[in-house]
């Protein structure tokens, strides 16, 4: 077990499609996050940003950026990208200034203008980057390998279509009572049956929409909280940003190949369940010590995954487990009582550090109609491109 950090403020600008800059969204949340902590922005040490790369230059030095919009003061600045584990890393640099003693307090934030419409490469021709393949040689958007996800979990565990629109069923509830989310409706599975296919088995309200939006944290040292009147704080245990490991047998985002297992023997676990057991291993508990949990539903059938791959069940006993009512607000172990990317839609710096602001929110007992009752540990994973891990422990 590594030492923890405080949480002493979370904020957020509502997700949605503003047609704005990614700067106003991040310096809204920050402005959010500062006065829920009760800190002047004068007094923050260090500002790390989660880069966006649709921001054009100031979206590759998203730190600096945050800082100048919110008044230069002399803080430290960072700036990093892991894809969709950009605010994960973001935190994770900040705990690790902080624990260092390079700051006492730290202001993290990330935020996204996305475009109308899938996520496409950056412009140019790059024949040796893989996300450009991907597009180019197979024309292989996002949701298409949301459908091979699907689909293979159709053919190795038996899913169902109408496994996956009970997903939808469970967070478009819980986004209902979210004001940060963009979608707000309460939805039904004939409602999700009778949407457009986007990419067989799965149809428009089994993906993520691209999102605007932004999210900030404040954390500090422990002492400084203190100091600070903060006797109680959420804490942050555990950061994991672990990559995967030789050799991969199952395709993922952005590959078009998988590796060969002929002369080396994969791994015991998954990609994703390495992220969750490092996280755990350096938390010191275990998924029976959780209260709730915070995935990347990028699909319906991905949470069903991450429910296995955080050890919540067995391999293959996801769907078992949410038509159990297991993962429902209420239930044993919660999961995207925040409504989950399906309410929110995708913003790709922000969302990473979003779900900390819910963990923070939850673990406080501040969360509102969506509270889960007696809150003291929880977890929120997701996974970026190109072996980019995200996990993230908060207690109280």
């Amino acid at each position: 077990m590594t030492d923890e950090v405080a949480v002493l403020g979370a904020g957020m600008h509502p997700w949605g499609k503003w047609g704005r800059s990614f700067v106003e969204y991040g310096t809204v949340a920050a402005r959010a996050a500062l006065a829920d902590a009760g800190i002047d922005w004068r007094r923050v040490g260090s500002i790390v940003g989660a880069d966006t790369v649709r921001g054009g230059y100031p979206g590759y030095v998203a730190g600096a950026t945050f800082a100048k919009a919110l008044g230069w003061q002399g803080a430290r600045v960072a700036s990093v990208y892991a894809a969709c584990a950009s605010g994960a890393q973001a935190v994770s640099t900040a705990r690790a200034q902080i624990l260092s003693g390079l700051a006492d307090v730290v202001l993290v934030v990330g935020a996204d203008a996305a475009p109308k419409g899938f996520f496409r490469p950056a412009g140019g021709d790059r024949a040796d980057d893989p996300d450009w393949l991907r597009f180019r040689v197979l024309g292989a958007t996002n949701p298409t390998y949301f459908g091979l996800y699907a689909r293979r979990r159709m053919a190795v565990h038996g899913d169902t279509p109408e496994d996956f629109a009970q997903v939808k069923v469970k967070n478009a509830a819980m986004g209902a009572l979210n004001p940060n989310a963009r979608y707000r409706k309460r939805v039904t599975a004939e409602e999700v049956a009778s949407s457009a296919v986007v990419a067989d088995p799965l149809r428009l309200l089994d993906i993520c929409a691209t999102s605007d939006g932004g999210a900030a944290l404040v954390l500090s040292s422990m002492e400084f909280a203190r100091r600070h009147g903060a006797a109680d704080p959420v804490r942050i245990r555990a950061v994991s940003t672990v990559t995967p490991r030789y050799p991969s047998t199952v395709l993922d985002l952005p590959d078009i190949a998988t590796d060969s297992a002929v002369s080396v023997e994969p791994a015991d676990e998954t990609f994703r369940a390495s992220i969750a057991r490092a996280a755990y291993e350096e938390a010191g508990i275990g998924p029976r010590d959780l209260s709730l949990a915070e995935v990347y539903d990028l699909s319906t059938a991905l949470e069903l995954q991450w429910y296995e791959d955080l050890g919540l069940c067995g391999e293959g006993g996801g769907a078992k487990l949410l038509a159990e009512g297991a993962t429902a607000l209420g239930g044993r172990i919660p999961v995207n009582v925040s409504g989950g990317l399906s309410s929110f839609g995708e913003a790709v710096p922000a969302q990473a550090i979003a779900q900390v602001c819910e963990l923070t929110w939850q673990l406080r007992g501040t969360a509102g109609d969506r509270q889960v009752a007696g809150a003291r540990v929880g977890v929120c994973a997701n996974q970026g491109l190109f072996g980019h891990g995200s996990a993230v422990i908060a207690v109280r």
